[in-house]
């Protein structure tokens, strides 16, 4: 094994290089990754407000608060204000909460793992109740599956209350259901088509509109408990199932068709689609796409895909197939680091500890990359034509700059260089580093340089 195998295992598929790391990565770096495809390393379970706890509190204290605000007298900006701040704080502590989990654990690649299945089911604070639930998707349904079955971890994400709201499934009724005739409502397609489109087959994935209504039909009755339905108080914030939404009936979808009453059926379906072989293909492509190039090989894809369709979907033998895909130990690095990416690989180089969540998350923003924030149900782009714009690299040069200063005389850019680029780190960025006239100059150049750019 080679000390450039252990630069890329680090910084690849981790989640960048601390100093020590590569070190510790070059007795073995394929076993150094291996290692962690265990359900055990990963961090969890996240401090602060569960799902539930967040919806009963929007449900019973939230009102109180505002109430108590608008008794005072206070104007309507500030009551917005107050409000924004009350429910900001606890998404912001989640942020830090799994920043510092990044920027310190040994374990980079399970990290990355899980980061990877929370942008795939990406649910964003864009609503008041997903400001409040949006981080917990990735606490209750990622974390726990993330190295089991893929259909048990596609069941955990879309019927978690996360999804449920984000997705407007919450509000879907069966045309023909007992509530639906009496609200004259009906059904929404949107957790559907998600499924469809984004979760399983891809857009491409030989589905037609006739499968997103049925797959939307089969998945009415799914719900979050709340005042508003008279659901058991014990129920409140919680996925539950109502079979008054519920549509009645037998519906085909994919050419199977699902029917019965009860919460059964729409676990099948997910199950069934989970199976299918398309799903195997897309979900391969994406995860080489993410791990290893903007634009994989076919031959990575094929060895991805051929591991997820001999084992059933188990992500802990789809993780091994990515780590020893053909391309896996490419020193070619094809990579362009997403803002987050960037952020985290340089306070793990650096050594420093996160800055507390006010300045964490306004350096995410600052980037161009809040987390749980991405602009649509497809979550955060993974190419660089997405985020290597002239502006956005500019913004990177603040940020390492900002690094630098903090870190100050101790930078050691020379030796800091070596330890977290290994064999990657080039002739010219060696030299730039050393002629450096101060050592936070040094450290920026070091965190700007194309190999630290790039993974």
């Amino acid at each position: 094994m080679s000390a450039r195998d252990a630069a890329i295992a680090v910084n690849r598929f981790g989640l960048g290089a601390r100093p020590g790391d590569i070190g510790t990565a070059a007795r073995d770096p394929h076993a150094w990754l291996a290692a962690q495809i265990d359900p055990s390393v990963i961090a969890g379970p996240a401090p602060g407000m569960t799902a539930r706890e967040g919806l009963v509190y929007l449900q019973t204290e939230y009102p109180r608060f505002r109430a108590e605000i608008e008794r005072a007298g206070a104007d309507p900006e500030e009551i917005q204000r107050q409000v924004r701040e009350l429910l900001r704080e606890p998404r912001l502590a989640h942020i830090a909460w799994r920043t510092g989990i990044a920027v310190t654990t040994p374990d980079g690649f399970a990290e990355r793992w899980v980061r990877f299945w929370s942008n795939h089911f990406s649910v964003s604070s864009n609503t008041l109740p997903m400001a409040v639930v949006a981080p917990t998707l990735e606490a209750e349904a990622i974390r726990p599956n993330a190295f089991g079955p893929f259909a048990d971890l596609l069941r955990a994400a879309e019927l978690h209350p996360a999804m449920l709201i984000y997705l407007d499934q919450a509000l879907s009724l069966g045309p023909n259901s007992m509530a639906g005739r009496f609200l004259d409502r009906g059904i929404n397609e949107n957790l559907a088509r998600e499924i469809l489109e984004l979760h399983t087959l891809g857009v491409a994935g030989g589905y037609g509109q006739g499968d997103v209504e049925a797959l939307a039909r089969i998945l009415t009755g799914w719900t979050v408990g709340s005042r508003r339905l008279r659901s058991d108080p014990e129920d409140y914030g919680r996925a539950v199932f109502d079979v008054r939404l519920q549509e009645p009936g037998a519906h085909t979808l994919l050419g199977q068709s699902f029917g019965g009453e009860g919460p059964q059926r729409a676990g099948e379906a997910l199950e069934f689609i989970a199976a299918r072989p398309r799903t195997a293909r897309f979900l391969s492509e994406k995860l080489a796409r993410h791990f290893l190039s903007d634009d994989p090989a076919p031959r990575d894809i094929a060895h991805i895909e051929a591991a997820w369709t001999r084992s059933g979907g188990d992500l802990a033998a789809v993780a091994r197939a990515v780590i020893t895909a053909p391309s896996a130990f490419d020193p070619a690095l094809l990579k362009f680091k997403t803002p987050e990416e960037f952020l985290i690989s340089s306070l793990r180089a650096v050594g420093a500890p996160a800055p507390n969540p006010r300045q964490l998350y306004a350096g995410y923003v600052a980037l161009g990359q809040a987390p749980f924030s991405a602009p649509s149900p497809a979550g955060w782009p993974d190419q660089a034509e997405a985020w290597a714009s002239p502006d956005a690299v500019l913004k990177r040069l603040d940020f390492a700059t900002a690094v630098a200063a903090r870190v100050g005389r101790n930078a050691r850019p020379r030796e800091r260089a070596v330890e977290v680029l290994g064999p990657s780190l080039s002739d010219a960025t060696a030299q730039a580093i050393a002629r450096a006239e101060t050592p936070e100059q040094g450290l920026t150049l070091l965190l700007m340089s194309p190999e630290f750019q790039r993974r």
